[in-house]
């Protein structure tokens, strides 16, 4: 019979330090080899549990908490290949990415080890074992698993905190408009986004709205989109047309942003007593405007996107909504959420959603379509995703003339002006 392990060296040598205590999960279909290793393992001083099949690894790791494991590859007896315990490292590393995973076999080769490795095993012993090094193998890899777990959960709080500062970032509660009815969200891909919406009411009249999509992807483009929202706001509340403010926020931007970074970005405007929306767009989506009817047309007026061109000029475009009409304004995670058949959720199921359901809410509308993106997608979309929705309900019918009798109006000027 093969020679698993040394019985005169189940004691640690005198001149080794004290191991550091851990509860180890140990796995083998061989009754005498498990006792040998939960003897060695215990006078060491760890805590150890044993498992003679792949399930039993399984349902103790999902019910129990374990700092190591410490398996074999082999669990059928009629082959040599490894196979069932390959398989098994597939599914600990999905239960848990950090944990140490120490991987024995009395029939090892190199493709074998290097599989065991690329499967996610965090070293390979070989049968049989020196006691010395299985353990100093251990205690290292305890170690390392110690200090990713605490980085990991200094990366967690650091993230916490960026996403709490960056929900602040985002209106708290949209504003009522008269005769209209708003509804926004964005779901970043990650903890935090580059995604960014507003919808201000500067008077009792004009209500500003804008959707804006930062490249990338994480934390650098949520730092770019805390930028454009720092630019963005006093400019908002100096009552610019859009093509101004674009192209103030643009000269602020194109001094701010790295090199091969930029945004796109929609601004719009409404005038809730003539029901005209002035909007500019830089280099976004095209919104797309849904009318009661049926019809439908996308608001271009195209400009480039922010933060590359310091000296553009913007222009402006206009739509008259009426009562039933939707804006839908949304970022490129939206329309691009894919299926496993690489196939984009695209802009024609926005446009066949909308008109399917003319009486829904802003509010319903705007569920409709992110959960209809995303059953798309698989539940996960593959990049930020975000979703404005304003609906015309009962938009006032005073002629242009009579409403300027009482209001102030926007002019070329860059503030509004009576």
């Amino acid at each position: 019979m093969q020679r698993l392990y040394h019985m005169d060296a189940l004691a640690i040598p005198e001149t080794v330090a004290p191991y550091e205590p851990g509860r180890v999960l140990i796995a083998d279909d061989q009754m005498h080899v498990l006792h040998a290793l939960k003897m060695l393992l215990d006078s060491s001083g760890f805590v150890t549990e044993a498992v003679t099949h792949p399930t039993g690894i399984i349902s103790a790791l999902e019910t129990q908490r374990f700092d190591a494991v410490l398996m074999d590859l082999n669990y059928a007896r009629d082959t040599t290949s490894g196979g069932d315990g390959l398989e098994l490292l597939s599914q600990i590393r999905y239960l848990d990415s950090l944990l140490p995973v120490v991987v024995m076999t009395a029939w090892s080769s190199v493709d074998l080890a290097v599989e065991a490795m690329r499967r996610g095993a965090s070293d390979f012993i070989q049968k049989p074992w020196e006691n010395h090094d299985l353990l100093q193998k251990l205690q290292n890899q305890l170690s390392r698993a110690r200090i990713e777990r605490r980085s990991q959960r200094q990366r967690d709080e650091e993230l916490r905190e960026a996403r709490e500062i960056q929900d602040g970032l985002l209106p708290k509660k949209l504003p009522e408009v008269p005769g209209y009815e708003v509804a926004a969200v964005t779901q970043p891909l990650r903890f935090v986004g580059g995604d960014y919406y507003n919808v201000v009411r500067m008077t009792e009249q004009h209500t500003a709205l804008c959707v804006a999509d930062v490249i990338g992807k994480g934390l650098p483009a949520a730092l770019l989109m805390s930028t454009l929202q720092a630019a963005l706001q006093p400019l908002m509340w100096q009552s610019l047309v859009p093509r101004e403010l674009c192209q103030r926020l643009n000269g602020i931007l194109c001094d701010l942003t790295p090199l091969g970074k930029f945004i796109s970005f929609f601004y719009a405007v409404l005038d809730s007593l003539d029901n005209r929306l002035t909007y500019c767009n830089a280099g976004h989506n095209p919104p797309i405007f849904v009318r009661a009817d049926g019809t439908f047309s996308e608001l271009k007026a195209a400009g480039a996107v922010l933060g590359q061109f310091p000296h553009w000029r913007y222009e402006e475009g206009e739509a008259l909504m009426k009562r039933g009409d939707k804006l839908l304004v949304f970022t490129d995670g939206l329309v691009e959420a894919s299926n496993t058949d690489e196939e984009s959720f695209g802009e024609n199921n926005l446009i066949r959603i909308a008109r399917e359901n003319p009486a829904s809410s802003a509010e319903e509308l705007m569920r409709l379509l992110m959960r209809a993106a995303s059953q798309h997608s698989g539940e996960h979309f593959q990049d930020d995703a975000s979703l404005l929705v304003l609906k015309a309900t009962e938009p006032t019918s005073l002629r242009l003339d009579d409403a300027r009798a009482g209001r102030r109006v926007y002019s070329s000027a860059p503030r509004i002006v009576g």
